[in-house]
């Protein structure tokens, strides 16, 4: 059952997205400012076929956390669920994503179109500059930063790999930051063809305040997406203890503790 619900909802969420890109494609003559409820139509769709096709429901939690002003939203990367779940409750939601990405056809265009952030990865310090610069604009617009601090998907239980660049935005930006943890990875896990039942979460966390050293940010950002991400990989493994994507997390989170 969970292979034909898991093929059935692939073929759906590429199929609907494609449908929804080009139904949209009058947007392009429209203001920006004007069409960001289409952000949310997407994110809402597929958490929708994600339940009823895959059984799969989405809960996010800690909304309250969120600043009515702009923000950097901090997420932990587990799969591709994140991308897309948190996109309704964000205000304008604008990713830092890899370049690359632009030039993806229907969807590229849309990412122009909603000015995120592209980064050219092999540029370093000129991409820092340039993706300060592009941030700064979207944060003095009262939008939501949204940057996963690892760069790339990693696996639940996984030891974590932060990058600096979050530092240095911290530093540049002088905004609130909002950690995220999730348990995504769990029910989607990355590289693999399975949708598993069950209830991915997110969790907006506590704010963490402009002024702090650099170190310590660092430091307090990583020990909170951590503690609470850990956090939800429990309640998922007591909600669905047969999962076995939980045993090889718990099985990383064992490696982990031997180094």
């Amino acid at each position: 059952m969970i292979v034909l619900r898991s093929i059935l909802f692939n073929v759906l969420f590429y199929l609907s997205t494609l449908i929804i890109m080009l139904a949209c494609l009058f947007l392009f003559l429209l203001p920006t400012k004007w069409c960001w409820w289409l952000l949310s139509f997407w994110s809402r769709t597929e958490k929708f076929l994600l339940h009823w096709v895959a059984g799969l429901k989405s809960e996010v939690r800690g909304l309250e956390n969120i600043p009515d002003t702009g923000c950097i939203i901090v997420s932990k990367h587990q799969s591709a669920w994140e991308t897309f779940a948190l996109a309704e409750y964000c205000h304008q939601p604008t990713y830092i994503l890899k370049k690359e990405l632009r030039w993806v056809p229907f969807f590229g265009w849309y990412l122009m179109k909603f000015r995120q952030i592209p980064v050219d990865r092999g540029r370093k310090s000129k991409a820092l500059t340039e993706m300060s610069r592009k941030a700064a604009e979207a944060i003095a617009e009262g939008r939501n930063i949204i940057i996963y601090p690892e760069g790339t998907r990693r696996p639940a239980g996984a030891e974590p790999q932060y990058k600096y660049g979050i530092v240095h935005l911290y530093k540049t930006l002088n905004c609130p930051v909002v950690p995220v943890a999730i348990n995504s990875g769990v029910y989607w896990p990355r590289r693999r063809f399975f949708r598993f039942p069950g209830t991915a979460t997110a969790e907006f966390l506590e704010p963490i305040q402009p002024g702090l050293p650099p170190e310590e940010f660092f430091k307090l950002l990583q020990g909170r997406i951590e503690t609470a991400s850990d956090r939800l990989l429990d309640e998922a493994e007591k909600a669905t203890p047969d999962n076995i994507i939980i045993k090889e997390a718990r099985a990383l989170q064992a490696e982990n503790k031997k180094k």
